[in-house]
């Protein structure tokens, strides 16, 4: 059990820091920033009570927020997000039944579930982070646009991220 805590505090150093060193410098077409931060809470296991969930959401936006100067936005973001994710776990249930301290995945729920749900939570966290950056709702073309391209982005780059540091448990 203390490795899993190990496990998930590591994750959560590593992903603050490759996003504020790396991530934070990256505008691909001037446009799009990809926030992969994210997958911090979109991993955590299944059983994570609510509560649990949603302060380390507010923890790792604040540290993202403090890195980046940005005032509180990838907080607030992260809350959101964290906020509807058992929501939209139990509207896109897999077949597969959870067993205890199995995290959100593509070696364990398959690409179909997991790019479902990694994308609605990415678009919420995306929309909800521009929307205050912008403190506006401009359209299609403005805001709900912007939050889709970058979540597709975001979207990209956490499905590599799967592919490339997890495996599947034997």
């Amino acid at each position: 059990m203390s490795n899993t805590y190990i496990r998930i505090s590591l994750r959560f150093i590593l992903l603050i820091v490759v996003q504020v060193l790396i991530l934070s410098n990256v505008h691909f077409l001037g446009y799009l920033n990809p926030y992969v931060y994210l997958l911090f809470i979109l991993t955590m296991p299944f059983e994570t009570p609510k509560w649990v969930l949603l302060i380390t959401a507010f923890a790792l936006g604040l540290s993202v927020d403090l890195f980046s100067n940005s005032l509180g936005i990838h907080a607030a973001a992260s809350v959101f997000a964290a906020y509807f994710r058992p929501g939209v776990i139990s509207l896109i249930t897999s077949r597969k039944e959870y067993e205890p301290g199995v995290e959100p995945s593509i070696a364990d729920l398959g690409f179909q579930w997991f790019v479902t749900y990694t994308f609605i939570i990415t678009f919420l966290h995306h929309f909800c982070l521009f929307l205050i950056e912008a403190f506006r709702f401009t359209g299609f073309f403005g805001t709900l646009g912007h939050s889709f391209c970058n979540a597709l982005f975001t979207v990209l780059i956490i499905i590599l991220a799967q592919y490339i540091f997890y495996r599947k448990k034997k």
